[in-house]
């Protein structure tokens, strides 16, 4: 019997927000409570929050005042749990810590209807998101992202994920968070480290994308430095704007094809991260490896030698140590497997993001091995820069 194939095709809307606040769970701040009533105007909605240790140990009050602000809003907010797990880049190498929020969802009955609410860094909000996506086949997600690089770049993307086989990001799924939440009260209790580190990700959209931002930063880097939140707030609203307009706009929100321009430095930081023991900051290392491919790009005569020590100076002012963690020929090597592991990651043709100048995107599809050992040399002993 020879039956017709069947085909169909079908188009879904997607819609996601990004709020900016600050005191997001003072009793007088209705932002929280409208969200989870715009989505069940009657009744309550089940929640359980996820949180990072970190953010507990640095804002001593936050679990009274979640507590607190759930209680004065319980006609519309049923909380079923508060739970607290480590963060940073371990959250996401701990198979456990996802194992722990799926038996959360599990026996406080979290159904597709109900919220995961995630508070912290990154990392955490990567590994949350991804067992928060994968229980049911999807619950709601809200995420309150605390640090520079979470508000600006990690939570208002659409990926969530976990690492394995000692791999970034090698586990993961795409979905849209019901809604981020950006409440800047947070940022003051970072490290200097961890204030600087998103930076990397606005240095980084700015330079593929739009050449004023870079000139923001680059007059704005003591400030910057200096943890003003008049420079600082903008950088944040900027890099998350343009993250997200890339995802709704470019045409390729679920990294279908081959080219990742938001990932322009990541072949590298992610292997660096990989190769330190995950003890460089994920910004830290981004920073690292988008001087090391401007380094490149100047080697392989796409930018000019003064392009390349005015990026080099805005990243130093700032306040990020650019030279790389790699000494001898085996280590070398080991950061250049790094190519190949992102282009397995993303899959199809070697697609790697450089820039022609600030703001010019530039992708190419071969690496020059010995123009890249080179550009190596040249970000580890630090020199040539000012010649």
């Amino acid at each position: 019997m020879k039956l017709p194939s069947i085909s169909q095709s079908f188009t879904v809307n997607y819609d996601y927000k990004l709020y900016f606040t600050t005191g997001l769970f003072d009793t007088s701040n209705a932002l929280f409570v409208n969200l989870i009533g715009n989505y069940q105007t009657e009744g309550q909605v089940k929640c359980v929050f996820i949180l990072d240790k970190g953010v507990v140990d640095a804002n001593n009050q936050l679990l009274g005042l979640i507590e607190e602000y759930c209680s004065f809003y319980r006609s519309k907010i049923d909380v079923k749990g508060i739970i607290t797990i480590p963060g940073g880049e371990e959250s996401k190498n701990n198979q456990d810590n996802v194992t722990k929020i799926w038996n959360a969802i599990n026996e406080k009955s979290i159904c597709r209807h109900s919220f995961v609410v995630a508070i912290g860094g990154g990392a955490l909000i990567d590994m949350v998101g991804y067992a928060a996506t994968t229980a049911h086949r999807g619950v709601k997600l809200i995420r309150i992202p605390t640090t520079v690089l979470a508000q600006n770049d990690a939570a208002v993307g659409v990926k969530n994920s976990i690492n394995a086989f000692d791999k970034k990001n090698f586990i993961g799924t795409f979905a849209i968070p019901y809604a981020i939440i950006n409440d800047f009260d947070f940022l003051k209790t970072l490290e200097q480290r961890d204030w600087i580190s998103g930076v990397a990700e606005g240095l980084k959209v700015a330079l593929i994308k739009d050449e004023p931002f870079f000139n923001f930063i680059e007059t704005n880097a003591h400030n910057l430095a200096n943890r003003e939140l008049e420079a600082m707030g903008p950088l944040i609203h900027r890099c998350a704007e343009i993250h997200m307009q890339h995802i709704g706009q470019g045409g390729d929100p679920f990294e279908n094809g081959s080219s990742r321009p938001l990932d322009f430095g990541h072949w590298a930081a992610h292997k660096l991260e990989q190769m330190t023991g995950y003890k460089l900051r994920h910004g830290e290392a981004v920073a690292k490896g988008i001087a090391l491919d401007v380094t490149y790009a100047y080697l392989i005569g796409l930018v000019e030698l003064a392009t390349l020590n005015r990026i080099l100076k805005v990243f130093r002012e700032i306040g990020f140590d650019l030279t790389l963690p790699v000494e001898g020929e085996k280590a070398v090597n080991e950061l250049l497997k790094g190519i190949e592991e992102f282009r397995e990651h993303l899959g199809g043709q070697l697609t790697i993001t450089l820039i022609s100048g600030i703001g010019s995107k530039h992708d190419v599809h071969v690496m020059d091995r010995d123009k890249m050992v080179e550009a190596i040399a040249m970000r580890t002993i630090e020199k040539h820069e000012s010649n």
